[in-house]
């Protein structure tokens, strides 16, 4: 929990005048260990789904950073939707990124939560100016050339990562859904 103190700070840094929350959360992700396995729970205990399933990394997205740096990392993520609300599974695979380095510093869990922008570029330069670091991003994995999400390094001013997100108007087919449907 932050302190009245750690909240005042936040509000001198800039970071009162960052609009990010001004549409909701609308999306929360873990971090798992098997996709697959996760999908299947969520399904079987609470009936979440259904699951759309990728593998995201090269050559799905086109341009990808990890602390500013050009990177290559994979990993197999889980979307589906809880009311209003998208929710992501990650599976980490392969190349360094934020999803091991949170696994190795907290084990699985709660990751981030993401907040919808019209333009990430515009939101990760709001971001910069209050200070913050964006720790990943890609970009380019719509049909279209588009969606584009940057993670922030927030997790020590509010206890968990923050994402800026702009989903693709139009995705890739799904390497799997699951629960499989009755046509399949």
């Amino acid at each position: 929990m932050m302190s009245d103190q750690s909240i005042e700070a936040l509000h001198l840094g800039g970071l009162a005048g960052i609009p990010f929350f001004k549409n909701g959360i609308g999306q929360i992700a873990l971090v798992v260990e098997n996709v697959d396995e996760a999908v299947e729970t969520y399904w079987k205990l609470f009936g979440v789904g259904p699951w759309y399933i990728y593998t995201y990394g090269k050559p799905l997205i086109k341009k990808m950073a990890y602390w500013g740096k050009p990177a290559e990392f994979k990993m197999r993520v889980a979307l589906s939707r809880i009311g209003d609300l998208h929710i992501e599974l990650i599976q980490p695979l392969e190349g360094e990124n934020i999803y091991t380095d949170f696994v190795e510093a907290h084990g699985y869990g709660l990751h981030h939560l993401a907040v919808m922008v019209e333009d990430v570029e515009a939101a990760i330069a709001q971001a910069q100016a209050a200070g913050l670091a964006v720790k990943q991003e890609g970009s380019g994995f719509g049909l279209d050339g588009d969606g584009h999400f940057a993670y922030l390094d927030t997790e020590d001013k509010i206890g968990l990562t923050l994402e800026l997100l702009s989903l693709p108007k139009r995705r890739v087919e799904p390497e799997k859904v699951y629960p499989p449907s009755e046509d399949t």
